[in-house]
């Protein structure tokens, strides 16, 4: 059972919905002959019809032949009761997220299905564990998790339960892989993977709009301009629907019993409250009625370039801010590192990469009262703005200086308010933070969450691989004063990531 199921299994799938439809159409295209049902009367019969139309689109497009085309429409069969599936060899779920729907569901198939008949459930949110107890033989069953769209998203979540049979689970990773898929195997934990590492980078951003830092429109531009994330949080959170994340936050925080580091946002609860709902009701974050303005992100007046400009060390930011200077032709002159996380002077401004915490508590703590702190950005040479905050003892002709130079090497300027740490470093820092403890829990390989994230939610990097280009120290210490500045156990760092930054102070032995 450790090989892929045949291309003359049988598939059948259980939910016509957007999800059951595209899981049938990777299923057909793959060759497998494939029943479709739902409840409602018609809906199979119309899925099935669209999904002809995608295959008729993609030979028309030349994606596939038209043989091929007509062969994947021909696997397809519309059923109207369970009793029709008897002689399916996997069966996937992909119904109302309710355990009580879906345990009816696979108890009734369990009596119709054959003994060596595979179960899997597409559910995103629900324990593989309590869908699979209501089965005499729970080990049939395990998580088959697609995302949407099916056909064209390449990932998939292979989600062990507690009974679910390892074999099984090395069947249906086997088998998706073989539909053009990348399995990862997960265990059955709240959020699996991708819903439980994802929650920062909608919580941080929340986090920040409610204590006024910046904007919606601002912080979605740092997040995509430098951070390199396809969608900002609030557009991404406004296209998913504001009323689902608020629900899968919470589900995911009340499945952990209210650990702080899932906390849902009064901020979030408040707009699902009033109804904003995102997207499909035409406001959520943004307005997206009929000639709405665009609001677009604050940025920094332009400001001249310093005549006097000093990078330091060779950290990531001053190698690009000397790669950007130079060919725009800008004057700086280059000195070792002075002190730690210091790369530029320019004037009386002190450029510092943000540490997790405020500019001003850093300017007090270095005695130096013309401190600006700089965001991290995925590539400083690439990045088209860079987040800034400035010191409250710092003063204007220092931060026009620290915002000129910047400029000079290119970047859009954002000055947010100051506060703990800035958008990218904090959310990433929280990011991988969140992938460690799920690695340290064991819910899956390191490597799987990394891709598991580029290709679930389409990060630029995984969390864990860019945590360790930037540092692992580094982005312990961010967490250390994230914590210091909220005294909250949202920012507590995992025994992953602690060990590892641990284990790196001493030198390797041979």
């Amino acid at each position: 059972m450790n090989s892929r199921l045949s291309p003359q299994t049988l598939v059948a799938v259980v939910g016509a919905g957007a999800m059951g439809a595209g899981i049938a159409q990777v299923a057909a295209a793959a060759g497998h002959p494939v029943k479709l049902l739902d409840t409602r009367p018609g809906a199979a019969a119309a899925a099935i019809m669209g999904i002809r139309g995608q295959f008729k689109r993609l030979a028309d497009k030349g994606k596939m032949s038209h043989e091929s085309s007509a062969a994947a429409s021909q696997r397809l069969t519309a059923v109207d009761a369970l009793a029709e599936l008897a002689d399916a060899g996997l069966v996937i779920e992909a119904i109302i997220e309710d355990l009580a729907a879906k345990n009816a569901l696979f108890t009734e198939l369990e009596s119709l299905c054959r003994e060596d008949c595979l179960f899997a459930t597409n559910t995103s949110s629900i324990s593989v564990t309590a869908i699979g107890a209501a089965l005499k033989n729970p080990g049939r069953l395990a998580g088959l998790h697609f995302f949407n769209p099916a056909p064209l998203m390449a990932l998939v979540e292979v989600v062990s339960g507690l009974a679910s049979d390892p074999a099984v689970a090395a069947t249906l990773y086997a088998t998706a892989k073989a539909w053009g898929k990348t399995p990862v195997h997960a265990r059955s934990t709240p959020g699996f993977i991708v819903n439980r590492v994802a929650r920062p980078y909608y919580a941080e951003a929340l986090r920040q709009l409610h204590e006024g830092m910046a904007d919606c429109a601002t912080l979605d531009a740092i997040m995509r301009e430098a951070g390199g994330f396809r969608m900002g949080p609030f557009e991404l959170i406004d296209l998913v629907g504001l009323d689902i994340n608020f629900a899968v936050t919470q589900s995911v925080w009340q499945a952990y019993f209210n650990d702080p580091r899932f906390t849902p946002s009064p901020v979030l609860r408040e707009y699902v409250a009033a109804g904003w709902l995102g997207r499909k009701r035409g406001r959520g974050f943004f307005d997206y009625a009929e000639g709405a303005p665009k609001p677009m992100p604050v940025t920094e007046a332009a400001c001249p370039a310093p005549a006097d400009i000093m990078l330091i060390g060779d950290s990531a930011l001053t190698a690009a801010l000397m790669e950007r200077l130079a060919a725009r032709g800008i004057a700086f002159r280059h000195m070792a590192q002075e002190a730690p996380g210091i790369v530029a002077r320019a004037g009386d401004a002190r450029l510092m990469l943000t540490d997790g915490g405020s500019a001003t508590r850093r300017a007090r703590r270095e005695n130096q009262p013309n401190t600006l702190v700089v965001d991290l950005a995925l590539d400083y040479t690439q990045a088209t703005r860079l987040a800034v905050a400035a010191a409250e003892s710092c003063s204007p002709a220092a931060v026009a200086a620290g915002v000129g130079l910047l400029q000079a090497a290119g970047f859009a300027v954002s000055r947010l308010k100051d506060g703990p740490g800035l958008p990218v470093m904090r959310t990433l820092a929280m990011l991988a933070n969140e992938a460690a403890d799920a690695v340290n829990q064991g819910v899956a390989s390191a490597e799987a969450i990394d891709t598991a994230m580029r290709l679930g939610v389409s990060y630029p990097r995984g969390p864990l691989e860019w945590a360790a280009a930037v540092g692992l120290p580094v982005i312990h210490d961010v967490l250390v004063n994230l914590a210091a500045s909220y005294g909250e156990d949202r920012y507590r760092i995992s025994p992953w990531l602690q060990q590892r930054v641990d284990a790196a102070f001493w030198p390797k032995q041979t």
